[in-house]
């Protein structure tokens, strides 16, 4: 044993020294790498340690240290959320709006990247996937702005086109009635989001084999039976990544944005009737009523659900497909 040792050690001594070599090589990927660790500790992890909240009898008068040294409440912030009056509502809002944007939103870029695929014109599919990423970059108060300019019930551009062709006999309220406000989020979050997912479809497509379209078509396989049996089976994993992501996020907004910046821009007190969902309540109540704990509390809850989604997205996935996040 004794005469081993020296060896191990030598060993171990080239490890650190190769080790080492290594680390100042790639110095300048390792700083990077710092700094976004520096950066989710600050802004991600810390502040969780105001979960606490959710759980005390917190006021803003107690200040920072009040966090930690106020009494205990328990569950009965939960509590009160669960039995309001408009918990019902408020969690029906929630629920059915972030469902119709995985039914609708979440086939479109798959959709887009399959057609941008088929198209032979190369400027055609360039110009189309450029116009159709752009809105993504253009922050929902714009897109606020411009449904109020084509939908607004005074000066919108299709009230008054709809009008002038006799089709209505006065203008629809678009921005107003509740009816209209679930197809008002979801058609302004497919047309802004739909372009960008598309990008990461197209760069699954690009990663298939062109022989297997060349076999298929030897096979006499026409261009939707390609589709079928080569594009979307060369597309699964992506998609179920995505989909995975899309139904752990899917109580805020999921793939195409965040639910709570179209109900609080879109929402007013007409619509307030399907527009109010859980995200704009806790604001609501706890930075405008001053609320903090029992907005923590709320918050709190969509996490949780959260985080249990996309655990149980994941299990499911890896079951039936094969395919998982982790």
């Amino acid at each position: 044993m004794d005469v081993n040792k020296p060896v191990t050690r030598s060993a171990a001594v080239v490890w650190r020294s190769q080790l080492w070599k290594r680390f100042k090589k790639q110095k300048l990927l390792h700083l990077f790498v710092g700094l976004g660790i520096i950066f989710l500790l600050v802004f991600s992890y810390t502040p969780m340690f105001g979960i606490l909240m959710a759980f005390k009898n917190y006021t803003i008068s107690m200040g920072i240290k009040g966090i930690f040294t106020s009494d205990w409440a328990g569950l009965k912030h939960f509590e009160e959320f669960v039995t309001d009056y408009r918990f019902g509502e408020i969690l029906r809002n929630t629920i059915v709006l972030s469902l119709l944007k995985v039914i609708f939103a979440f086939p479109a870029p798959i959709i887009l990247a399959i057609l941008l695929n088929e198209a032979k014109n190369l400027f055609f599919k360039r110009f189309v996937q450029t116009v159709s990423y752009l809105p993504h970059f253009i922050s929902w108060v714009v897109v606020v702005g411009i449904s109020f300019a084509f939908l607004s019930a005074d000066v919108g551009l299709v009230n008054k086109a709809l009008l002038q062709l006799g089709l209505i006999s006065k203008p629809i309220d678009f921005l107003t009635n509740p009816d209209y406000f679930w197809g008002l989020a979801v058609g302004s979050a497919v047309w802004k989001e739909m372009g960008w997912w598309a990008i990461i479809f197209l760069a699954a497509i690009a990663g298939i084999d062109p022989s297997l379209y060349e076999a298929a078509q030897i096979d006499g396989a026409g261009r939707l039976a390609r589709i079928r049996h080569v594009t979307l089976p060369g597309m699964k994993g992506t998609i179920v990544v995505v989909l995975i992501l899309t139904i752990g996020n899917i109580l805020g907004g999921g793939l195409v944005g965040s639910n709570f910046e179209q109900a609080y821009l879109f929402g007013n007190s007409i619509n307030n009737p399907t527009s109010e969902i859980i995200q704009t309540y806790a604001f609501k109540v706890g930075l405008k009523e001053g609320r903090f704990a029992y907005g923590a509390a709320i918050d709190l809850m969509q996490s949780v659900v959260s985080v249990t989604l996309i655990f149980l997205s994941n299990y499911i996935a890896k079951r039936r497909s094969g395919s998982s996040l982790f």
